[in-house]
């Protein structure tokens, strides 16, 4: 018999949607797995989200009221895709009623407010687990085999960034994502991305020098309640200013000796989804990026023959890791809510063992040390070390 875990979402926005899906889609594509996650409570402030969620998924209540999902006896999991103002205030009421926590990144507005929320959900003893979504892709998964097993020898050179121009339109509204009162900008919302992968794929970093820039500052102000960050007013409509960074970059050491940069922009053109790494070593290289998530460019360094020295693409299939609980195909590609199903199903899987799963606040915290580090730079226009735990 399936072990049944009850789930209380709080923020029914697009994000609580994607989360939403990917619970019920857990019992399906990983049939195997003996676990039933249960939507018990949806909590959005406002009445009608609440409502349509509830009967778009199936959910056996929704409320206006957060509280109510912490006090509900049949609330195993709490999963929250509110506003990241809001995040550290959830994460320590879950500990506080003895809740396991999903969290979207990033976990706090700040590094000091994740540190906080880490050491909340410590005290408590409760199990946690981040939204870095993209470390889900079956080849990124097998790149990162290929890294732990030495295959590409010593690591010498990575290149991370996070190119996506959701508000690359000036008329896009002034949401909570671009007030500094909520929280940092492109440094929390993209950027937090980049720096997981690059620790996922080639290790901690030891040091940054940043920089970062507004180019659009001010935008129409948006009705609450109404809309995402996708959507747009106009040129008429009352603005306010921006207070958060829409550019980041970042030169980085890490501390197994390879060397990188980090990129971040959320107003850039051409790019939509340009979340990507470029990673060398000594024997060969690979290379990847979400706007073609089903295929990994992948280079050996070949002295016997020169001429067939160069990048290789590998195409999404069932010998790489989770693809298969998708489709049994060689090329038949994942798409982005299928690694928000890989990431509930991971999150689930540790709350049903009893035993703490990656991503989860630790890896959230490290985060959040380079982006501290990061700040520093900031105002003191050098290099700055990254704090050790």
């Amino acid at each position: 018999m399936a072990q049944v875990i009850g789930v209380g979402i709080i923020g029914m926005g697009w994000m609580g949607e994607v989360h939403a899906r990917a619970y019920r889609a857990v019992p399906d594509r990983f049939a195997d797995g003996g676990l039933q996650p249960r939507l018990v409570v949806c909590a959005d402030a406002v009445e009608a989200r609440a409502r349509a969620a509830r009967e778009r998924f199936g959910y056996a209540r929704f409320t206006t009221d957060w509280r109510e999902v912490m006090a509900d006896p049949e609330v195993a999991v709490v999963d929250v895709t509110a506003p990241n103002g809001m995040h550290l205030e959830l994460v320590r009421a879950a500990a506080r009623a003895g809740k396991h926590v999903n969290c979207e990144k990033p976990v706090g507005r700040d590094p000091a407010e994740t540190r906080a929320a880490r050491a909340a959900a410590r005290e408590a003893g409760i199990l946690t687990f981040v939204g870095y979504n993209y470390r889900w892709a079956p080849v990124v998964q097998y790149a990162r085999r290929l890294v732990a097993e030495g295959r590409l020898g010593r690591l010498t050179h990575y290149h991370g960034r996070f190119l996506n121009g959701y508000a690359g339109d000036p008329n896009g509204f002034l949401s909570w994502r671009f007030e500094r009162e909520h929280g940092l900008g492109t440094l929390g919302d993209l950027m937090s991305h980049v720096i997981d992968m690059a620790h996922l794929m080639a290790g901690p970093i030891a040091s940054v020098t940043s920089d970062q820039e507004i180019f659009i500052r001010r935008r129409p102000i948006p009705r609450p309640g109404s809309g995402t960050h996708y959507d747009r007013g106009t040129a008429e409509d009352p603005a306010g200013d921006v207070t958060n960074e829409d550019y980041v970059s970042a030169l980085v050491r890490f501390e197994g000796g390879a060397h990188g940069l980090l990129e971040a922009c959320r107003i850039v053109n051409g790019a939509k989804c340009d979340m990507s790494f470029e990673l060398h070593g000594t024997k060969g290289a690979v290379k990847w990026t979400m706007e073609r998530m089903n295929e990994l460019q992948l280079q050996w360094r070949r002295d016997d023959d020169p001429a067939q020295d160069g990048y290789t693409t590998l195409l999404s299939g069932p010998a790489h890791p989770y693809h298969g609980h998708f489709n049994p195909a060689w090329g038949l590609g994942l798409g982005y809510d299928d690694l928000k199903v890989i990431e509930a199903w991971e999150f689930l899987r540790s709350v049903a063992a009893g035993k703490q799963g990656e991503p989860g606040f630790a890896e959230a915290d490290a985060v959040a040390r380079v982006q501290q580090a990061i700040l520093r730079s900031w105002e003191s226009r050098r290099w700055e070390t990254v704090e050790r735990e």
